[in-house]
């Protein structure tokens, strides 16, 4: 049977909280910076699957004691918003938890389900709980951990969070840290929190509006964003040996090693899209990339350089090494921008980034199978997000290093979430032009 919407095929959903193992104590709050505000309508939806061997013997106790002491080293995870008199919110760290949900698929096996997302192209929402905060906003959980289990004893862990508390590489490093200290290895202490909430420099009143954020209508204390088409959600798996036959034929098999994936698979995506778009079609794109200088810090922040690239030539007639070139060497750094416009409607105005424009998130270097259980690590992971602009977000993502999950290899995963009518036009236009299937 193949998994599908319109079949509930995920039953018996069963609610629960984790707290912290220590209270927090005093009256701690975390301040949210002007970028965190930028994120807050947005989520990051990240996905595990494990086979039988790597959970059996385990249930529901034993894979919710780690996340205890998890939420003592993420005091801001377990708290809920608040805000200041002036109305900025702030996280009151009051150790309320993130909610646990336990679910059941008694209709598919672990490899039947990762087939059916293979032959459909397709994530299936069914593996996460609906998380959006509000509208009671002061009692929206920041996360949610939802744990199915299949028919064979296979088991997937769909994590859902808020990018107020940060980004992607800030989201895996938490589930990771569930991970070793299931395996009993400790972080020696609390990790430290960033305090800085407003930007430390007058907001300046000339500054130019960043392309890459958009003022959105009042949302209040329901951070969803109101889309004005139905999205859909494409996930494309590409080989290490297709990824490399795409970059050969752009700039000769001398040049592979020269460029990363990600700007030729963004590359590759723009023009696709202009194509489909026509008139429409987008000469400016957000780049979302990976910091340096934040490698190997896993304290919850939004740290991701932002930036915008704009073509001034046709997209859809482009060649694609210089596109992947603009991409790589012409994006504008525009978090100074980004922060300034949220400081200066003191983070209270609503503004979505992803979506704002045709986005592209570089997550190439998240450690996504950093996660494991039992030593095992998951046979497929994968990386989504929601609260998306109609412009639409393309996120990249490693594939499985022993190739299973959909025989990639050392490819990358590609998802798309686009106005659903572009998102079957994409696929029909990769598969036809270059052999993604």
């Amino acid at each position: 049977m193949v998994p599908t919407q319109l079949e509930p095929l995920v039953h018996d959903l069963k609610l629960s909280s984790v707290v912290p193992s220590m209270p927090t104590g005093g009256d701690k709050i975390h301040q949210l910076t002007n970028t965190d505000l930028a994120m807050k309508l947005h989520y990051i939806k990240a996905l595990y699957f494990f086979d039988r061997n790597s959970v059996q013997g385990m249930d529901i106790s034993t894979l919710k004691k780690p996340l205890f002491h998890s939420l003592d080293h993420y005091t801001a995870a377990s708290g809920r918003l608040r805000r200041s008199e002036d109305g900025r919110p702030f996280i009151k760290c009051n150790d309320s938890g993130l909610r646990i949900v336990e679910a059941s698929c008694t209709e598919n096996t672990l490899e039947e389900w990762l087939k059916a997302m293979k032959d459909r192209y397709e994530i299936n929402d069914q593996l996460f709980y609906p998380h959006a905060l509000g509208p009671d906003l002061g009692f929206s959980p920041l996360i949610y951990v939802q744990f199915t289990w299949f028919k064979c004893g296979g088991l997937s862990v769909g994590l859902s969070w808020a990018h107020v508390l940060g980004d992607a590489f800030a989201a895996s490093a938490f589930i990771n840290m569930w991970g070793h200290i299931m395996a009993g290895q400790l972080p020696p202490q609390p990790l430290k929190m960033p305090n800085t909430g407003k930007c430390q420099f007058p907001p300046n009143s000339n500054a130019e509006k960043p392309f890459s954020l958009k003022r959105v209508d009042p949302v209040g204390d329901y951070w969803l964003v109101a889309n004005s088409c139905q999205m859909g959600t494409l996930s494309l798996h590409f080989t290490a040996k297709k990824l490399d036959h795409i970059v050969s034929k752009a700039c000769g098999l001398n040049q592979i090693a020269k460029h990363k994936y990600f700007h030729f698979l963004a590359a590759l995506v723009w023009k696709s899209l202009a194509k489909i778009r026509g008139e429409s079609e987008p000469r400016v794109v957000t780049i979302c990339n990976s910091d340096p200088r934040n490698q190997g810090n896993e304290v919850s922040r939004n740290g991701q350089v932002i930036g915008t690239v704009e073509a001034d030539f046709e997209i859809a007639k482009a060649d694609l090494l210089e596109l992947a070139k603009l991409i790589a060497e012409k994006t504008v750094d525009e978090r100074s921008l980004i922060d300034e416009w949220v400081e200066r409607e003191n983070g209270i105005s609503d503004f979505i980034l992803y979506g704002s424009n045709l986005t592209f998130v570089n997550l190439e270097e998240v450690e996504i199978y950093g996660l494991q259980i039992k030593g095992q690590k998951p046979v497929f992971a994968n990386y989504s997000a929601g609260g998306i602009g109609d412009e639409g977000v393309v996120l990249v993502v490693p594939a499985p290093e022993n190739g299973r999950g959909g025989d990639c290899g050392d490819g990358r995963v590609v998802t798309a979430i686009l106005p659903k009518d572009q998102s079957l036009q994409l696929k029909n236009e990769l598969r036809n032009d270059w052999g993604v299937f």
